[in-house]
């Protein structure tokens, strides 16, 4: 089938296939369940950031 006779081949290809969708279905679920909250410690490490931008 193909050209490609070896089972093993094509149970590659499969799983490279099952993976792929896999990974979309997790990411198309888990794309907005982190919180967009902003710490302290996230506006400490923005000034810092920005200060050593500066700098160079």
């Amino acid at each position: 089938m193909l050209g490609i006779d070896d089972p093993m081949i094509w149970l590659a290809y499969v799983a490279c296939l099952v993976a792929t969708a896999l990974c979309v279905a997790y990411g198309l679920v888990r794309r907005n369940r982190a919180g967009d909250e902003l710490t302290q410690e996230d506006r400490a490490w923005a000034v810092v950031d920005r200060q050593v931008e500066d700098e160079l």
